[in-house]
């Protein structure tokens, strides 16, 4: 919801790290990321919180860092703006699953199953209309955007995901109340794309011959 707002202070923000590190491929950053997400998720299982909090703190600094350094050293490209989606991905499962693991309950595994499954959903939902976004030139390059690809804004987006998992991590004897409320906010975002969708997304008229 508040992400297109956020961008360009992240990036002033990080863009003092960035500079010492144009030497890194960004792709490295990405990967490194990535281990402190599946730290996180570890760290999640055996109870130690702390140092989830820390992974995961970690791991979202390096997600901001990666593409701020590949635009610094001009070295954008679709390949690691798709390693990178899909490894958060993998993150945004692989952590509440790990808090489940840690607080093994029947409630808390099965509104874990059913925030992943909304995630699934939400995915769909605007990876598909990013592509048709690409597909008639109205996306991330039309846009002038910084993210690799462009998708309509929602309630739940990267910046209300951090803040939701934070709290899964600080609060971890509400899990399924948490993981419940996201999830209904994850279906409230779905349902604004599909609104979006039958309000931007006109058939193209077809030619017969």
């Amino acid at each position: 919801m508040v992400d297109q707002f956020l961008r360009q202070p992240k990036e002033q923000l990080l863009a003092p790290i960035a500079q010492r590190l144009q030497r890194v491929h960004p792709t490295i950053i990405t990967l490194a990321a990535f281990g402190c997400g599946l730290a996180a998720a570890i760290c999640a299982w055996q109870q130690m919180y702390w140092a989830c909090f820390g992974c995961w703190l970690l791991n979202r600094l390096l997600d901001g860092l990666d593409g701020t350094v590949a635009r610094l050293s001009n070295q954008q490209s679709d390949l690691g703006g798709y390693i990178d989606i899909l490894l958060d991905v993998i993150i945004y499962a692989l952590l509440p699953i790990g808090l489940v693991a840690g607080q093994p309950t029947l409630g808390n595994a099965l509104t874990a199953a059913g925030l992943i499954s909304s995630f699934y959903v939400n995915a769909i939902s605007w990876a598909y209309l990013a592509a048709i976004l690409e597909k008639r030139q109205q996306g991330a390059k039309a846009q002038a955007a910084m993210t690799s690809i462009a998708m309509p804004s929602g309630l739940i987006e990267g910046t209300e995901t951090v803040l939701f998992f934070s709290l899964f991590i600080a609060l971890p004897s509400h899990l399924s109340l948490l993981f419940q409320l996201m999830t209904a906010l994850v279906v409230v975002t779905i349902g604004q794309r599909l609104i979006w969708a039958k309000r931007y997304l006109r058939e193209e008229p077809r030619h017969d011959h």
